[in-house]
């Protein structure tokens, strides 16, 4: 009769436990006011905004998104090796893709997307472009669907703010990451009353530094050299 007891007690204590977990996870996010372009889901303090839907994609491709943002010096910052494996998250139309494509000839760019309309119209250019070292991958909201420890470097371009689920994301995108891999991040100057975005689509350099040390990223470096978007280096 005392080992029945004292299963019926383990078992009670794992009940216990598993539920506490699920409350905890369930405590990662909050939900609140829904303000204008917001989802009324916040983490961390920050309301998750909209996402940007694939009839934005004129706006990725503007004529003049070089001269505003200077994404051309953006992309030789980045820290890249002609064989490294980059995972472009939120690739949209293939934008910094294809471009990311050219410094990595000896690797490959995963273009990851949970748009399948986005991933289409990349798909179609990249057809037309005869790329060979560009994937595209449908991701999900949790995860990119990107293999362990295969990665050498992750990249976010005003994406990560839209993400339903961060934290479960950026699980995911440590996991992928190589011993020695970094995760980049542009995003607009929350900072910057000036740069002309919307409030939602803006991350302070502070925010971005606390969310990503909840997920074990440690900051490396800040490169001011963007007129409207910080530009943000994490390692492992």
């Amino acid at each position: 009769m005392s080992r029945f007891i004292l299963a019926i007690a383990v078992f009670n204590l794992l009940f216990l436990v598993g539920c506490q977990a699920q409350k905890d996870k369930q405590a990662i996010y909050e939900y609140g006011k829904k303000t204008r372009f917001g989802t009324g889901k916040y983490y961390m303090g920050r309301e998750i905004s909209q996402i940007m839907g694939h009839q934005g994609a004129p706006w990725l491709e503007r004529e003049d998104r070089e001269e505003q943002e200077r994404t051309d010096i953006a992309i030789d910052l980045l820290p890249l090796d002609e064989d490294d494996v980059v995972a472009d998250i939120g690739a949209g139309t293939g934008y910094y893709t294809f471009r990311i494509s050219k410094r990595v000839p000896k690797g490959k760019v995963l273009a990851v997307d949970v748009q399948l309309e986005m991933l289409e119209m990349l798909s179609a250019k990249n057809k037309e472009l005869g790329i060979d070292n560009v994937e595209p991958i449908l991701g999900a909201e949790k995860s990119p669907k990107l293999a362990p420890n295969s990665v050498d470097l992750v990249l976010f371009v005003d994406v990560y703010h839209e993400l339903a689920y961060p934290y479960e994301m950026m699980q995911e995108i440590v996991s992928s990451l190589k011993a020695d891999g970094k995760v980049v991040f542009l995003e607009y100057r929350a900072e910057d009353p000036n740069v002309p975005i919307k409030k939602l689509h803006k991350m302070s350099a502070k925010q971005v530094i606390k969310e990503m040390e909840a997920v074990g990223l440690q900051f490396v470096e800040n490169k001011g050299q963007l007129p409207w978007q910080h530009f943000m280096i994490f390692g492992k």
